[in-house]
């Protein structure tokens, strides 16, 4: 399993992406034609669809996105990074936004659901149920502190009285497609994703079951305030809500609220 060296080359990925936008929002000229989409990390392959559409029907606008757990996302435009949509995994993390005045609340809408799911490595032995985990020697979860995803499978595996007894044998991940490269590379028995993204890597993982016990996995989105351009910013959350946009997220295995 990657170890420290793959979280601290990300890290400084992620400082110098910031760095870059920082530079750009100091330009005025390019602020009309750009606008930066902060999206949880389940909506990478269906928001670079809609990037696409959208800069489609907007010419001259570049649409830049940035993708990661939420509550990093969260972070960042905390700590200033200039963001003109936000996309989150759970309610809990848009609150937070919507509570220290990062998004305007006027603008959230849910719009799309999406389902906790346990997967295997292809072909690896697939458990009976949530009890068989414990055979298992590793199980990858998203870091519940800052992955929406990993807070859907603890509310799971504690309504399943499995948390506690599970604790030693799980490896936190961070952010919920990182779970899936674990599982993908047959470096753990098992892990808890969205299903959307077990159909990214259908062909190394496969689904066991639908894990229950959790709050519903429903997506908000917002115009966020720390960004430069608020009305292309509230013209893509209406995209979002249209039905081309419905028409390519269901294609990835979302669904409407």
């Amino acid at each position: 399993m990657r170890g420290t060296g793959f979280v601290f080359s990300g890290k400084m990925r992620l400082a110098a992406w910031l760095l870059g936008l920082w530079l750009a929002a100091g330009a005025t000229a390019a602020q009309a034609g750009e606008m930066v989409v902060s999206g949880a990390a389940s909506l990478t392959n269906a928001f670079g669809e809609l990037k696409t559409l959208f800069e489609k029907r907007h010419p001259g606008l570049t649409v830049h996105t940035n993708y990661a757990a939420s509550n990093p996302l969260l972070k960042q435009m905390q700590e200033g990074a200039p963001v003109d949509v936000f996309a989150s995994a759970d309610q809990e993390t848009m609150d937070k936004a919507e509570k220290a005045g990062l998004i305007d609340p006027a603008t959230r809408r849910d719009f799309v659901c999406n389902k906790l799911v346990l997967i295997v490595p292809k072909g690896g032995k697939k458990p009976a149920g949530m009890a068989e985990l414990s055979g298992c020697r590793r199980i990858a979860v998203g870091n519940p502190d800052s992955v929406p995803a990993g807070r859907y499978a603890r509310e799971s595996l504690t309504q399943a009285g499995l948390w506690e007894a599970l604790a030693p044998k799980l490896i936190m991940g961070n952010s919920v497609r990182q779970v899936l490269d674990y599982v993908a590379r047959g470096e753990v028995d098992a892990g808890f994703v969205y299903a959307t993204d077990a159909r990214q890597m259908a062909d190394k993982v496969e689904v066991v079951l639908v894990a229950e016990g959790h709050k519903p996995v429903l997506y908000p989105v917002a115009v966020a305030t720390t960004g430069k351009n608020a009305a292309q910013g509230k013209a893509f959350v209406d995209f979002l809500l249209s039905s081309e946009a419905g028409e390519v997220l269901a294609r990835y295995g979302f669904s409407r609220p």
